[in-house]
């Protein structure tokens, strides 16, 4: 590369940096809401003391589900050990920097508990039975999803003001139901609890210290990611063409001899061929590199410029230089979520021959943690929050 194609790649980069900066800080600002939580004192049945993971009567004839731990109740079965300690950690993220008591049930059928009409009432005093959420704020959150019904309820305490039902319907529609009803609950269940976070917070998980820009360009690329596969055609269509523009004019434009300053020109692939050594002929019939070659017809002078292949297999060997260095690796004993495991990694070069290997340890398999235990901090509901059917 010359150096006025670095120019113009200094110049290129900083123009992407600074629309990018400006939209994101656009979106990031925009996007930012509300989270004044207003305390409201309820009155009503006080929280009740609840026999962990099994059922108490709730006095109207239904029975309801016990806790078994304040963060996730999977009692459907609809995630993963890998999922539900992901949502888990996300709730113990949002109570240590909020305080506020976010928690996920999920139930077969709200039959199985003697419920058979709507999901609001029955929400409504299962929340005030847990007792979610500080008891002078009233801030508590209770995601309920009933597998079987089809139906889903957030419903939030009573220090949340009217608006906030608006808010809660917004993450259902675009958090939870366009997974659900393609019947993928537990990305659902991840991706609807990092949208009601946003919401509550204004910000997403492990995101609430970045800065305004960072933040909107996070919620960009989420809302890319729910749009769905058909939108990567809109996207990286247009951008990979313009990035091979810009990497085809960059190559192929003239440019003046750095000896005499006359433009020089360049060779085709066959000629060039016999200006290149036996290594990077080799790297470029491995398609590892490509190379151009430019001569100058006033001077003789000529330029061999290297072009890196992007998605090569193939790394530069540490004897000779060339990126004709393979590898492959073969499993020597597994890991397991007690012993970490080992894989041997074998290398060897194309060009001189270079062969070499190496024991690499594999780290264990991540064990989910049950993080039971603990119980609310009293709060109420008055039958807020937003419900949504698939």
């Amino acid at each position: 590369m010359t150096r006025r194609d670095f120019e113009i790649a200094l110049i290129a980069a900083a123009v992407v940096a600074v629309v990018g900066w400006a939209i994101g800080y656009a979106v990031g600002w925009a996007t930012k809401p509300e989270t004044v939580v207003q305390a409201v004192a309820v009155e009503g049945e006080p929280a009740r003391e609840v026999a962990p993971g099994g059922r108490f009567a709730g006095g109207d004839g239904v029975s309801y589900p016990g806790y078994e731990e304040i963060y996730v109740n999977d009692y459907a079965e609809l995630l993963s050990l890998e999922a539900e300690a992901r949502v888990r950690q996300d709730l113990k993220d949002l109570y240590a920097r909020s305080g506020i008591e976010m928690t996920v049930l999920t139930i077969e059928t709200m039959g199985a508990y003697g419920h058979h009409g709507p999901i609001e009432p029955f929400a409504t005093r299962l929340f005030n039975a847990w007792g979610i959420g500080n008891a002078d704020r009233n801030d508590g959150v209770l995601v309920l999803v009933a597998r079987y019904d089809r139906e889903i309820r957030i419903e939030i305490g009573a220090g949340y003001a009217q608006s906030w039902d608006a808010r809660m319907q917004r993450v259902i529609d675009a958090g939870f139901l366009p997974y659900f009803r393609e019947d993928n609950y537990e990305r659902g269940i991840e991706n609807g609890v990092e949208e009601a976070i946003f919401e509550l917070t204004g910000s997403y998980p492990g995101e609430e210290r970045v800065g305004t820009a960072a933040r909107g360009w996070s919620w960009i690329w989420r809302r890319v990611q729910m749009a769905g596969e058909w939108i990567w055609a809109l996207l990286l269509v247009p951008l990979g063409g313009g990035a091979l523009a810009l990497r085809r004019y960059l190559r192929s434009r003239p440019r003046p001899c750095p000896r005499c300053r006359f433009t020089m020109a360049r060779m085709g692939e066959t000629a060039d061929d016999e200006h290149l050594d036996g290594g990077q002929r080799l790297e470029e019939f491995l398609q590892s590199v490509d190379y151009d070659v430019w001569a100058c017809p006033d001077c003789d002078h000529m330029d061999i410029i290297c072009y890196p292949s992007w998605f090569s297999s193939y790394g530069s060997c540490p004897r000779c230089n060339y990126r004709t260095l393979s590898s492959e690796s073969e499993i020597l004993e597994a890991a397991t979520t007690s012993r970490t495991g080992r894989k041997r990694v074998d290398y060897h070069c194309r060009q001189c021959g270079y062969e070499n290997s190496e024991i690499r340890t594999i780290p264990k398999v991540s064990k989910s943690s049950s993080g039971s235990g603990g119980s609310f901090g009293g709060g109420s509901s008055s039958g807020g929050g937003a419900s949504g059917r698939w």
